[in-house]
């Protein structure tokens, strides 16, 4: 998936995204990391048909989609799990789940084969299957749209701060998890204010600002430079782990 010279605007002339570039690399995890208010959650959102550009193009291998709707992203394999909650708390673990095979509903066999599979990445979603999802902690419902997103068997998906307001415990499984996620043929978008984590299980990182590409370039490139070090360490309050 690619960003190409794309522009995106709220209320019509207020440009967040101005000129951006960024690809996602197959196979692997991507990065993007920068200040608060820089554009990655925007670019995130344009990204998977959330936003429309004013300017600029999406494309998924190399074919230009800027327009399509979200929901015609599934049928490219790619899903997303935004940072604000997305769940329908009233519903039970499993009916989530359920809900996440709508596309597929007729084929039982695939939607059990999702499910089972959905329960043996996340045990204690099946040991809460019947659980309200909204009465599950942060670090679960986290967990569970995780799976949620899965059931749909992605080649690509993108992530939003999937850590914000998670215990720091299940933080840290949740990042292992994702960094296991391109062996299992997956790749990953991880849009993240967590800059230690992000640069630790990342592949290829970008540093925006201002709705601008700063600087890109591989992990090992971040962590052997010290003036990109140093740039990051002007809007956190630590340093990268070497």
């Amino acid at each position: 998936m690619e960003l190409r010279e794309v522009d995106v605007a709220y209320h019509g002339d207020i440009r967040i995204l101005q000129g951006l570039s960024m690809a996602v690399r197959h196979g692997g995890i991507t990065g993007v990391i920068g200040p608060n208010g820089a554009g990655k959650s925007t670019a995130l959102r344009a990204l998977y048909g959330l936003l429309k550009p004013v300017a600029g193009d999406v494309l998924i291998e190399g074919k230009r989609v800027t327009g399509m709707p979200p929901w015609e992203f599934i049928g490219h394999r790619v899903a997303m799990v935004p940072q604000s909650r997305s769940l329908f708390g009233e519903l039970s673990v499993h009916d989530n789940l359920l809900l996440a095979c709508w596309t597929f509903r007729k084929d039982k066999a695939r939607v059990a084969r999702a499910l089972d599979h959905a329960y043996d990445r996340f045990p204690i979603l099946k040991d809460r299957r019947t659980q309200m999802a909204g009465a599950m902690s942060g670090g679960q419902q986290r967990f569970l749209e995780l799976g949620r997103a899965l059931v749909l068997e992605p080649r690509v998906l993108l992530l939003d701060e999937p850590t914000a307001m998670v215990a720091p415990k299940l933080s840290a499984e949740i990042y292992e998890f994702i960094a296991s996620l391109p062996a299992q043929g997956i790749t990953v978008l991880l849009v993240d204010q967590n800059v230690r984590q992000c640069v630790r299980i990342s592949d290829h990182l970008y540093v925006l600002e201002l709705g601008r590409n700063k600087v890109d370039g591989s992990a090992r490139r971040f962590g052997e430079d010290q003036a990109l070090r140093d740039l990051i360490a002007q809007w956190v309050d630590y340093r990268i782990d070497s």
